[in-house]
C-alpha cells in the first residue's frame, strides 16, 4: 500500500520561509518521479514543482521559480519543498504526488501521477 504523508505546513507572514516534507512508503521511491501541487478552494489543483527519479530534471511553475527549491532524499524516501519569500498568493493546500513509472521527464500535469498525499495547509498572511 502506497502512502504519501506531507508535513511542515503552517501559518507564516509574507517574506518568510517554510519547508514542507513528504514521506513515502510502499513504492520503489528511487524509481519514482515526485512532484508538488497546490490547490485553493474552488480552483483546480495546480503544478508547483517536480523532480525526476534521478534528480537530474527539475521543473517549477513560473511564479515560484527562484523562490522554491525541490529536493529528494532517496535514503529517507522523502521529497521536500523549500519555500522562501512566501507571498499571500502562495496560500494553498500543498500535495505531494508520485509517478512510479520511472518517466524520462517528470510530468507537470496532475494526470501523470498515480499516488497522492492528503495535503498540508500553507497560509501566508500579508
Amino acid at each position: 500500500q502506497v502512502q504519501l504523508v506531507e508535513s511542515g505546513g503552517g501559518l507564516v507572514q509574507a517574506g518568510e520561509s517554510l519547508r514542507v516534507s513528504c514521506a513515502a512508503s510502499g513504492l520503489a521511491f528511487r524509481r519514482a518521479a515526485m512532484a508538488w501541487f497546490r490547490q485553493t478552494p474552488g480552483n483546480e489543483r495546480e503544478f508547483v514543482s517536480a523532480i525526476s527519479w534521478s534528480g537530474r530534471s527539475i521543473f517549477y511553475r513560473n511564479s515560484v521559480e527562484g523562490r522554491f527549491t525541490i529536493s529528494r532524499d532517496d535514503d529517507k524516501n522523502a521529497v521536500y519543498l523549500q519555500m522562501n519569500s512566501l507571498q499571500p498568493e502562495d496560500t494553498a493546500v500543498y500535495y505531494c504526488a508520485a509517478d512510479p513509472k520511472m518517466p524520462n521527464s517528470p510530468g507537470t500535469d496532475a494526470r501523470s501521477y498515480d499516488y497522492w498525499g492528503q495535503g498540508t495547509q500553507v497560509t501566508v498572511s500579508s
